[in-house]
């Protein structure tokens, strides 16, 4: 593997800006924010904080994959929400998608003003090859 390697997946949202949506530096993947848009449209999916949190996870698994990755090589990640109230909502739906995982990433929350495109939550994330 080289040194910085773009990973791209076509069943993820492409950029919506001057970024990768994941890139490798040597062993780690640095995955860009995910929003809750639907990869055939570019649209979020849905007003609500559970259909595009699951919609975030589902498009972190897709470039996770493109990478030969999965969610058990995630080693840290990063949840912003545009209202702190959404935590236990989005906890119990990422907790759910790491329930067969042998270990759990290292991950941090926080409130942000604002998200691209009207979005009220964006996860990203680093990963380890094996």
């Amino acid at each position: 593997m080289s040194t910085k390697m773009t990973v791209i997946s076509d069943k993820a949202p492409a950029a919506v800006g001057p970024y990768s949506q994941a890139c490798w530096a040597g062993d780690l993947l640095y995955l860009s924010g995910q929003l809750g848009l639907d990869p055939a449209t570019g649209q979020l999916v849905g007003p609500d904080v559970t259909a595009q949190a699951h919609q975030i996870m589902a498009n972190l698994t897709a470039v996770l994959a493109a990478a030969g990755l999965g969610l058990d090589d995630l080693v840290k990640t990063t949840i912003y929400l545009t209202d702190m109230g959404d935590f236990g909502a989005v906890n119990e739906i990422y907790a759910d998608y790491f329930k067969n995982c042998e270990h759990l990433p290292a991950r941090a929350c926080v409130q942000v003003a604002a998200l691209p495109l009207g979005g009220i939550v964006e996860i990203e994330g680093v990963a380890m090859a094996s």
